[in-house]
């Protein structure tokens, strides 16, 4: 199913965002939690409250912590790990207060390899057990200048982990990342849980889907193929277009494909 991000609008506050995307007839969302008071139970449940009332749902939410994560989760301090544990035990939470299912994990930059392969993925599978407790899956993105950038690593994560790890292919930090996106999701194969979407042209590596040369039906073949029934996320910045009706335009060009629904 085609959903938006509601990054595509910050730094809108995210009830603004969504409140927007929502008037615009999206029914499918990732939201990035952007501050502390975002994490709290009335905030969340209000959120639940608009969107059950529109037919609405959220498959995944962001932590606003992502950029810190070398720090907070994979650096050589281990009490440090174990505070970060009990501090994103609310994100899981969070994600269950709006009936996700994903929470998106950023990881370590590659300037902070502090830790082993082995020992970074020993963290993970912690974390993403503790995300189990909750009935929440922590899925691992390819993002740029992390380690999860490089195919390898993400097929040497998967090897180790099998079923106890998840991922998210990101098209653009594939392309930042100097990687083809299509060889990120063989590498993550049956453990991808969520896609995110966007285009890119010779100048620009991040436009809304439609306005570049990404192969989206070789693409969408490609993922079907490999049994990837999920969602597939819009998100983009708000600087990569102009109006709002954009957006919509971009789902009506992604819910073309014959192979796409809703």
């Amino acid at each position: 199913m085609i959903g938006i991000s509601t990054a595509c609008l910050y730094p809108l506050e995210t009830e603004n965002a969504l409140d927007r995307l929502l008037q615009l007839g999206f029914r499918r969302f990732e939201v990035f939690l952007n501050s502390f008071s975002e994490l709290e139970k009335p905030y969340l449940q209000t959120q639940k409250r608009i969107l059950d009332g529109c037919g609405a749902a959220v498959r995944s939410i962001h932590p606003f912590t992502s950029g810190f994560e070398s720090f907070l989760l994979f650096s050589d301090y281990i009490r440090r790990f174990h505070d970060g544990e009990e501090f994103y035990k609310r994100y899981f939470e969070a994600a269950a207060e709006l009936g996700a299912s994903i929470v998106v994990l950023h990881g370590q930059k590659k300037v902070s390899k502090s830790l082993t392969e082995e020992q970074y993925f020993e963290r993970y599978e912690k974390l993403y057990q503790l995300g189990r407790r909750y009935h929440i899956t922590l899925a691992q993105e390819n993002v740029n200048l992390y380690r999860s950038e490089s195919p390898d690593f993400i097929r040497r994560m998967r090897c180790q982990l099998g079923e106890s790890c998840a991922f998210v292919l990101d098209i653009k930090q594939s392309f930042r990342a100097g990687s083809d996106p299509f060889v990120m999701a063989e590498a993550m194969a049956d453990r991808l849980v969520h896609v995110h979407l966007n285009d890119r042209d010779g100048q620009e590596d991040c436009l809304l889907p439609g306005r570049g040369s990404v192969p989206y039906q070789y693409f969408f073949n490609q993922l079907q193929q490999m049994g990837y029934s999920g969602d597939y996320i819009i998100e983009v910045y708000r600087k990569n277009f102009n109006k709002l009706s954009e957006l919509v335009e971009a789902a009506c060009f992604l819910k073309s494909f014959s192979c796409i629904s809703g």
